[in-house]
């Protein structure tokens, strides 16, 4: 199980986010879920002596971690193209106006 704990991780997260994209799941039950479980697995699952509960839970915790960064990732990389496209444009305006010919 833990050989492809990643990817059942990721498959989860996908199957989850095309869920709340198209407002089959709501958005903020699925984030105090996903709150609730890495939770759950910090305290809990990591202690656990049985191997097949902390791989589970750690598949559960690690789902629900690229579900709630998914939307900051999109918010920092929508910044940054912001940023990009403003020096961009003031790197442009430079070009013209500073042409002497």
């Amino acid at each position: 199980m833990r050989r492809y704990r990643t990817r059942a991780a990721l498959w989860i997260a996908v199957v989850e986010a095309a869920l709340i994209i198209f407002g089959v799941v709501p958005r903020w039950p699925a984030f105090f879920l996903a709150v609730a479980l890495i939770v759950f697995w910090a305290f809990v699952g990591r202690n656990v002596g049985r191997d097949t509960f902390r791989q589970v839970t750690w598949i559960g915790a690690a789902s629900q971690i690229m579900i709630v960064a998914l939307p900051f990732l999109l918010a920092l990389l929508t910044f940054a193209a912001f940023v990009a496209l403003a020096i961009l444009a003031v790197v442009a305006l430079a070009f013209l106006f500073l042409d002497r010919s």
